[in-house]
């Protein structure tokens, strides 16, 4: 929005080894969790409020194509089958919603939603996951109650670095 203050965090990220620029709050356990709206591979709008009832995992990812976003995608689409109907897994990246369709179709991913956040990075400014200088989301693990409060989150300070995965699965288990 014209005017509104805009967060900048520098020295929490790098991408090997060279430092980069976050924008948007961090946000931690006890916050209320955005409610945006994003673009599903269909290219219809998603709004992160309506999901609220349900416990969620949120999987941050820098882009879909490489290979430690391909790893983390597909480790909790594996752990979603596991919590059922239980936990929604969302994992959310800046790529194009026809770049992360043909993804989940080829990576055969089934059990998550994904989301697009391309169009103004609305995500990433209200959780704290825009990186400035690439216009890509840092990665991050957020896990959310039915309340939209965070109770758990992990924002991950090199971009070539896999989250903690145990850690975000105790987390979503303690709200079963």
């Amino acid at each position: 929005m014209l005017g509104e203050q805009t967060t900048e965090r520098t020295g929490e990220l790098t991408l090997k080894g060279q430092p980069l620029t976050v924008i948007g709050p961090k946000l931690k356990p006890g916050d209320k969790f955005p409610a945006v709206t994003l673009t599903a591979t269909d290219w219809s709008a998603v709004d992160l409020g309506t999901m609220r009832g349900t416990v969620r995992l949120i999987s941050v990812v820098p882009s879909l194509d490489t290979g430690i976003c391909d790893a983390q995608t597909k480790r909790f689409n594996e752990e979603a089958e596991r919590f059922g109907d239980k936990v929604k897994v969302i994992t959310i990246s800046a790529d194009l919603p026809w770049a992360q369709r043909r993804w989940m179709n080829d990576a055969e991913v089934k059990n998550i939603t994904v989301l697009s956040d391309h169009k103004d990075m609305a995500f990433g400014n209200a959780a704290g996951t825009h990186v400035k200088e690439m216009r890509i989301e840092q990665r991050a693990i957020f896990v959310v109650d039915k309340d939209d409060t965070v109770t758990y989150a992990e924002y991950v300070p090199e971009i070539a670095q896999h989250p903690d995965y145990d850690a975000a699965i105790e987390a979503v288990k303690k709200l079963l």
